[in-house]
């Protein structure tokens, strides 16, 4: 966070500006001044109060508008939801993990808790003496701080460098959908730029739903759950045809079609009844459908005929097309169009590995934990098929700053670039006239701290080497 902003974060907390800037003296972030002790505020020529009440404002924001009062109402009982109850369940180290921790604490090292738990679960079943998970353990630290980032180092850059760079490369086409006829799948530049651009509905919208159970081995099962998930309408399992004579419209259902979807001649005429234009109208006659008119006006049969023709009769709404996949010897679905929150009802689909590429939809339905590992799972796939070898730390870097305040933004002039404090930097990316014509309005200042900026006026950047000064003062005598 640059000074710009963490100064104005400061004030935003009722922190004075004298106080705030003693802070920035010393700390750029609020999670370093959080971190600091009272002792060390006070060093810094503030009073021992002012760091008291500066910790207590940094630690919990306080807003300026005075608290109304509180109605007292009677609580009410939340509901009893299993599902959160499991994924909010205090973690149970194993015997193994809490091994390796206690080696970890004896050699005085840090390691994070993921790599320690990936650990456990490949040493699980072995039965390893403590020389040897020592040994583990000191090579895992070994290459945990190998790969750190170097202080100053300009990792936004290089993520943004190492992702735009082979996306210069990438084929604009459309592929087909491994091992799957007719489903087709935005691929290459194309799909890395709705991935970035946050894009509410992806240009081909698709799913890809592993099955479980009955569902997973049997065929027959594995259609009949296709064409619960694939939407069926009217034309694609009946014929309308107009009997102008008697002004009415009759239906006759198609048997090996309707036998295929599960459906019966009452299942259509309940759904047709449930239009607004035929309501009341629709009657079974022998094996066809019958709906007549209410009144003689050929407008009226044709607003009759026109929804009629196009109405859902099963399915899911979103999904045109459910299509069997055998991967592994398990049946799976692949779709055109995703409805995620509604396939995960659907009996027979494994609703743990349902996966689908519009990320906006994740975030909506599974929050935006997951949406942060679609965006880099879609991101890593669309590299990969490219054949384009990324490192996924960068891809990741990507991710979080898209996700880290809990909504999925876009990395362009109305997400990520557009919130930047620089004026250069925003000018730099799009509309500049806009960006420098509007500050100048306004009279906005920039302090040049960020990489682009630097660039733009020609300066060494705040970064690497450029964030060292380094003076050097000879001894007296040493040049004479």
């Amino acid at each position: 966070m640059a000074k710009k902003d963490t100064l104005k974060a400061l004030t935003s907390r009722d922190i004075s500006e004298e106080v705030a800037v003693l802070l920035l003296t010393k700390y750029s972030t609020l999670s370093a001044i959080s971190a600091a002790s009272i002792e060390e505020l006070v060093a810094l020529g503030i009073s021992e109060a002012e760091a008291e009440a500066t910790q207590s404002k940094i630690g919990k924001r306080t807003t300026r508008t005075a608290a109304a009062p509180v109605k007292t109402k009677k609580p009410v009982p939340e509901p009893k939801n299993e599902v959160m109850e499991e994924v909010y369940r205090e973690y149970v180290f194993s015997v193994t993990e809490n091994r390796l921790n206690a080696i970890i604490k004896k050699l005085g090292i840090f390691l994070p808790m993921k790599i320690v738990t990936d650990i456990s679960s490949a040493i699980e079943a072995a039965d390893l003496s403590d020389e040897i998970c020592e040994k583990l353990i000191v090579t895992a630290n070994r290459m945990y701080t190998s790969h750190l980032m170097d202080k100053n180092e300009s990792t936004g850059v290089m993520a943004a460098h190492s992702l735009g760079e082979p996306g210069t490369q990438m084929n604009m086409r459309t592929f087909h959908y491994a091992g799957v006829a007719n489903i087709n799948v935005t691929q290459g530049l194309p799909r890395l730029i709705e991935i970035v651009d946050a894009r509410r509905v992806p240009s081909t919208p698709s799913m890809d739903i592993p099955l479980t159970g009955m569902a997973a081995e049997d065929e027959g099962v594995a259609r009949h759950v296709a064409s619960e998930i694939e939407v069926t309408s009217l034309l694609d399992i009946a014929s309308v045809e107009t009997d102008i004579t008697n002004m009415r419209l009759v239906v006759t259902p198609n048997t090996r079609k309707m036998e295929q979807r599960g459906l019966e001649a009452e299942d259509i005429v309940d759904r047709l009844n449930k239009i607004k234009q035929v309501r009341g109208m629709v009657k079974l006659s022998g094996y066809q459908i019958v709906i007549t008119s209410d009144e003689p006006s050929y407008k009226k049969l044709q607003a009759m005929y026109d929804a009629v023709k196009t109405a859902k009769i099963k399915g899911i709404d979103g999904i045109s097309r459910a299509v069997l996949s055998r991967v592994g010897g398990s049946w799976k679905i692949i779709t055109e169009g995703s409805n995620l929150k509604e396939v995960l009802k659907i009996e027979g689909v494994n609703a743990n590995k349902v996966m689908t590429n519009s990320i906006l939809e994740v975030a909506d339905v599974l929050g935006i934990e997951a949406a942060r590992n679609s965006i880099i799972r879609e991101a890593m796939g669309t590299l990969g098929e490219a054949g384009l070898d990324v490192d996924i730390r960068h891809i990741m870097l990507v991710a979080d700053l898209m996700t880290n305040d809990g909504q999925v933004k876009a990395i362009g002039r109305h997400g990520v670039s557009g919130k930047k404090s620089s004026v250069l930097a925003r000018a730099a990316f799009e509309i500049t006239a806009a960006h420098l014509l509007h500050a100048a309005m306004v009279g906005e200042v920039d302090s040049l701290e960020g990489v682009t900026e630097n660039i733009i006026v020609g300066q060494p950047v705040t970064l690497g080497t450029g964030a060292v000064n380094l003076i050097y003062t000879p001894k007296k005598g040493e040049n004479e």
